[in-house]
Order: C-alpha cells, then sequence, then structure tokens
C-alpha cells in the first residue's frame, strides 16, 4: 500500500526538499503541497492524504489551527507537526489540537521517513529529543512526596 503524504510548508525549498526525500520511498507519496494553514485544509480535503506533514509556524493559518480544522472534518487524518522549534509549549498544543506526531525539521532523514510510517500506521509518535523532554517534565510535575513516618506511641 502507497502511504499518500500531503506537504505544507511556508517556505518552498522545505517543501521541495521534503518531497525529494520521500520520492526514494516505494511506500511514499506525494499526492500535494501546500503553502500555509488554509492550503492544508483545502488539500487534505481534496486528495484525503493518508499523513500530512504540517509546519506550525505559517502566515494566514498557522499548522495549529489547521489541524484543528482537519480533524473537525475528517477525525481519522493523521498530522505529522513539523518544526524548527522544539519548544514544549507548541509540543503541548500541537497533541491538544490532535496531531499524531511531531518530529522537528533536523531530525535525522531516517527518523521523518520512520514517522512518517507509525503514524500512517495510526501510531503516534515524538521526535526523540521531545520524549526525553516531555518525560523529564512529567515527572517533575508528579514527583510524590516521601511518606511521612509516622509515630505510634
Amino acid at each position: 500500500m502507497t502511504i499518500r503524504v500531503l506537504v505544507v510548508d511556508d517556505q518552498s525549498m522545505v517543501r521541495a526538499g521534503f518531497r525529494l526525500l520521500l520520492a526514494d520511498e516505494p511506500d511514499l507519496e506525494v499526492v500535494a503541497e501546500g503553502s500555509n494553514g488554509l492550503e492544508a485544509v483545502a488539500q487534505a480535503a481534496r486528495f484525503h492524504p493518508n499523513v500530512i506533514l504540517m509546519d506550525i509556524r505559517m502566515p494566514e493559518l498557522d499548522g495549529l489551527e489547521a489541524t484543528r480544522r482537519i480533524l473537525a472534518a475528517d477525525a481519522s487524518a493523521r498530522i505529522l507537526i513539523l518544526t524548527t522549534f522544539d519548544l514544549d509549549d507548541y509540543v503541548y498544543q500541537a497533541l491538544r489540537a490532535g496531531a499524531s506526531g511531531f518530529v522537528l525539521k533536523d531530525d535525522p532523514p531516517e527518523q521523518l521517513i520512520a514517522a512518517v510510517r507509525t503514524v500512517a500506521a495510526g501510531d503516534a509518535l515524538l521526535s526523540p529529543a521531545i520524549t526525553k523532554r516531555v518525560i523529564q517534565h512529567f515527572t517533575r510535575l508528579h514527583r510524590q512526596a516521601p511518606p511521612k513516618a509516622r509515630w505510634t506511641p
């Protein structure tokens, strides 16, 4: 089965790079591109891709709002957020918006390809660097105080 991919990024060179990277994979096909969130919503409705690679920061409509709109129209859409920014707030916002995954644009190419396949299979994924920070953040928030010693007379 061929995984149909929509690539959405406001930088044409980035879109071209992703398209070339994915073209070398026999099971991946870029079916459409978009340069902003509005185009992402329209192209998702038109082409019904299996995976949408979505930049988070774009003009006209950012990737977070585009994700919300796409999922409101098609709850089965699989969206993989791409960014150069590994700010924790973006990760949490993307997950709240319903994204299936979050990867950094500077992750190795083989990680991006694997992420597309993982998300297409219905699983969720965070870039390894982000996973580590999310786990650290979670453990800091949920540390329990050691049990108090009980005094018995």
